[in-house]
C-alpha cells in the first residue's frame, strides 16, 4: 500500500513548502526499498529508521527532525484528500484551535476489510468517537484521527508519550486540552483509513487498543467516556453467564441476549442500506471488536490498576446530568 499512499501524499496541494518524512519501523516487506526508491527522484521524501517500531516513537523522530513550522501526521494506511494540509494549516492560521484533523472513513479494500468496514461506519461501530462519523460541518472533539499541529506546539508538551502506543493520540489529545488547546474535526479533511482483512487481525488491533486506554484513563480522569465501560461489561457479562452463581447468569444471559439482539437489528438495518452482502458478517465483526476491546480493557486493569478516579468522573458527569433542568 506505500506506493499509493506516497503518491497520494505527494500530491497535496499546497502553496507553501513540504517535506515528507517517513519513520520506518524496521519494515519486512517491500517498504522500506519502495520509499527509497521514491526518495532518489524526489528530493522532499526522506527516509529514517525507527528502532522502537512504535508510532510514537516513530512520530517523535519525526517531529525531532521536521523543520517546518507546521507538523502533519499522515498514516501510511490512509489516503489524505489533496487538500489535506492546506485545509489544516488555514484552519490552524485562523487561530483558537491546538489540533486540526479531518473525519477517519473506514475503507475496505479486501473481502473482510470491506465486511469490517462496514461495521466499522455502523452505529455499534462508531461509539462515542465523533471523528469516526461523516460530517457536514465542523465540530469540536476530544481526540482526532491523525491531522495538524503548529510545531511549537508539540514541542512544548513533549512530543508524544512512547509508552501511550497505540493510544497515543487519546493521550496527547488529554495534554492538549488540559493546556486548553481545543481540537476540532473539519469535513473537508476526510481521510480514508483501510480496516484489517482478517478477524484474528481485527481482534489484535482492538485488544491493544482497550488494553492501552486504562493506561491514559489513568493519567488522564476527565477522559473517560461512558461508552469506554461497555466493552468490558460485556465481556464481564459472558463470563458471568458460563460461570457465575445461577442468580447473576440468568441476569448476564439477559444482558447478552440484549446485546445479541441488537447486532442483529443493526445487520437488519445495515442489509437494507444497500450493503446486503456484508451484513450478513457485521454482527461477527461488531462483537469481535467490542470483545477484543474490552478483554484488553480488563487486561490493562490488572495491568496498570482500575481506573477509580475516570470510573468516578464519568458518574459524576451522569449525576450532574440527570439532576439539570431547562429553564
Amino acid at each position: 500500500m506505500i506506493e499509493d499512499s506516497v503518491t497520494a501524499m505527494l500530491n497535496q496541494s499546497f502553496d507553501g513548502e513540504i517535506e515528507f518524512l517517513f519513520m520506518d519501523g524496521g519494515s519486512a516487506d517491500e517498504t522500506r526499498e519502495i520509499l527509497e526508491r521514491r526518495a532518489r527522484t524526489e528530493p522532499r521524501i526522506k527516509v529514517f529508521d525507527n528502532p522502537g517500531r512504535l508510532q510514537a516513537c516513530g512520530l517523535n523522530i519525526g517531529l525531532k527532525e521536521a523543520k517546518g513550522a507546521y507538523v502533519a501526521r499522515m498514516d501510511a494506511h490512509s489516503f489524505y484528500p489533496p487538500g489535506y494540509i492546506a485545509k489544516g494549516v488555514e484552519r490552524l492560521r485562523a487561530g483558537d484551535v491546538a489540533w486540526v484533523g479531518g473525519p477517519q472513513l473506514p475503507l475496505g479494500v479486501g473481502k473482510w476489510s470491506q465486511r469490517i468496514a462496514v461495521a466499522m461506519r455502523s452505529r455499534l461501530g462508531i461509539g462515542g468517537a465523533v471523528f469516526r462519523r461523516p460530517l457536514t460541518e465542523e465540530v469540536e472533539t476530544d481526540t482526532a484521527f491523525t491531522g495538524l499541529w503548529r510545531k511549537e506546539t508539540l514541542d512544548e508538551i513533549g512530543g508524544w508519550d512512547e509508552e501511550a502506543t497505540p493510544n497515543e493520540d487519546g493521550e496527547i489529545a488529554a495534554r492538549i486540552r488540559a493546556r486548553g488547546g481545543r481540537i476540532v474535526c473539519v469535513p473537508d479533511m476526510a481521510a480514508e483509513c483501510v480496516t484489517r482483512d482478517s478477524i484474528p487481525a481485527l481482534a489484535k488491533q482492538y485488544y491493544r487498543y482497550g488494553r492501552a486506554r486504562v493506561r491514559t484513563l489513568r493519567l488522564h480522569p476527565q477522559t473517560m467516556r461512558a461508552s469506554h465501560a461497555l466493552p468490558p461489561a460485556l465481556v464481564v457479562s459472558a463470563g458471568a453467564a458460563l460461570l457465575g452463581p445461577a442468580r447473576i447468569a440468568r441476569s448476564a444471559r439477559l444482558a447478552l441476549g440484549v446485546y445479541v439482539g441488537a447486532l442483529a437489528i443493526e445487520a437488519a438495518r445495515i442489509s437494507g442500506s444497500g450493503a446486503e452482502k456484508q451484513a450478513p458478517f457485521v454482527p461477527f465483526a461488531l462483537a469481535t471488536m467490542h470483545a477484543s476491546w474490552g478483554s484488553g480493557f480488563l487486561v490493562g486493569c490488572l495491568r496498570h490498576g482500575l481506573p477509580v478516579k475516570a470510573t468516578a468522573a464519568v458518574a459524576s458527569r451522569a449525576f450532574a446530568g440527570s439532576q439539570s433542568t431547562d429553564v
